[in-house]
């Protein structure tokens, strides 16, 4: 159940959190200045605002894993998805928090 402000538990992820990270892995590289060979979402959790914020581990090779933090807007909006932020240098076992 999504309650508006809160973030979810943390889930596996799904299709809908890969497309997610497949839609800012340019903006990504952009501000890292490399590009990732693998870039495969682990786990998600979302929050409802004006939109959906999507906070999504993913695992970009080795045992680097980066977080990031995607806003979908309202659909009336008609606006793409944004990258919001991102925090490199994580583990697998990092735990997605609000950033």
């Amino acid at each position: 159940m999504r309650r508006c402000g809160g973030l979810t538990g943390a889930q596996p992820a799904t299709l809908e959190a890969q497309q997610v990270a497949d839609e800012v892995q340019l903006q990504v590289e952009e501000k890292e200045g490399k590009k990732f060979e693998v870039f495969t979402a682990v786990e998600f959790k979302t929050q409802v605002v004006a939109g959906i914020n999507y906070f999504i581990k993913v695992h970009v090779g080795n045992e680097e894993f980066l977080h990031l933090r995607g806003f979908k807007s309202l659909p009336h909006e008609n606006k793409p998805l944004s990258l919001s932020s991102y925090q490199s240098s994580k583990t697998k076992h990092d735990e997605l928090t609000y950033f």
